[in-house]
């Protein structure tokens, strides 16, 4: 399956932003214009997040458009969820530094771990039947999809940025073409 993945726009929350549903700032028109057109024409997909969705709808254009999936969601942080960075460093240096360190090892309270992410944002994937997707959604999803694709280690794809509104493509489990792309 060919992968084009889209980090969703801004949101300028500084903080463990999972399934908490906060707004993009769409409000670079000309690189949504851009972002469109370095894509194929091939259904687009999104997380059901509001940040993902309206991101997917400024960049779909004539693209066929299919339903929002949760399974395409962030990681869910659980009793993090919306809480400064600082302040979870503060509240338990170890335990939060181990989850930024070790995802697949260390969750949070109440979240998610990435392999428990990673099976949720596959089945989503293969639900679609599709060979091609334009997929908009969140950092964490791109980087579990990129290091499936690249042969990574959790730790080493957590050393890649993923800028909002930049472009990854994979051939998912295969090939990692790019990552991190601003058209």
């Amino acid at each position: 399956m060919k992968l084009w993945l889209v980090r969703h726009g801004p949101t300028h929350a500084k903080t463990m932003l999972g399934w908490t549903d906060r707004p993009a700032d769409l409000s670079d028109r000309a690189a949504l214009s851009r972002l469109s057109a370095a894509l194929p024409r091939v259904p687009v997909i999104s997380s059901d997040l509001l940040r993902a969705v309206a991101t997917a709808d400024a960049i779909t254009g004539d693209r066929p458009r299919l339903p929002h999936d949760p399974g395409l969601r962030e990681f869910n942080y659980g009793a993090w969820e919306d809480r400064a960075f600082d302040d979870l460093d503060a509240e338990d240096p170890d335990l939060f530094r181990g989850f930024l360190d070790r995802p697949h090892e260390v969750r949070p309270p109440g979240g998610e771990l990435w392999d428990e992410v990673a099976a949720r944002v596959g089945t989503a994937l293969d639900r679609t039947g599709a060979e091609e997707l334009i997929v908009t959604c969140h950092f964490g999803v791109i980087l579990i999809l990129w290091a499936e694709a690249a042969g990574l280690s959790p730790e080493e794809a957590l050393a890649q940025p993923v800028r909002n509104l930049s472009l990854t493509h994979i051939d998912r489990g295969r090939r990692a073409h790019f990552v991190d792309r601003l058209p």
